[in-house]
């Protein structure tokens, strides 16, 4: 016979919490909420395209990132392989982010005491890089797919965070 062991269960047991806020049993990881952002996102360029520019190019991480309230966006990339990845860095070669389906073709604006908004140094291993294209009339948005072209390298898809 039992005699009152649940009422030693605390209050807060009681009630169920959501099923998005307990963790996962089988993985004993916590599940995030629907529209939490995980921090543990898939490579984007882990199959071929990612294999691509590893060995032609010398480069990962690609990104294009919507910055300064939309006026700017910033392509950036991870060295590899300096010798490859030299290119993307050679001030002779004129860059365009173009969003194909506005028909736009973005460029690199010049400062008047700055000079560029893109780096221009030998590139190291392992360091980030990084260029901004002017957006004015932020044509560009979060969640377009955009190419980057580079003189001899084009990015072709690159989806805008």
């Amino acid at each position: 016979m039992l005699t009152g062991g649940a009422s030693a269960a605390p209050a807060a047991a009681t009630a169920p919490a959501s099923p998005a806020a307990q963790p996962a049993r089988a993985t004993g990881a916590a599940v995030p909420a629907p529209g939490a952002q995980s921090s543990h996102l898939p490579d984007r360029f882990a199959g071929e395209a990612g294999r691509y520019y590893r060995v032609v190019w010398g480069i990962d991480s690609l990104s294009v990132k919507v910055a300064e309230s939309g006026q700017i966006v910033r392509f950036s990339w991870r060295v590899l392989d300096p010798a490859l990845a030299g290119p993307l860095n050679d001030k002779r070669a004129e860059p365009a982010l173009v969003d194909p389906s506005l028909g736009v073709s973005l460029v690199i604006p010049t400062m008047e005491q700055i000079g560029q908004l893109r780096q221009t140094m030998t590139p190291e291993a392992g360091k980030s890089y990084w260029m901004a294209f002017s957006n004015k009339g932020r044509l560009v948005k979060p969640g377009h797919r955009v190419n980057v072209v580079i003189g001899g390298f084009h990015a072709d898809g690159l989806v805008v965070e």
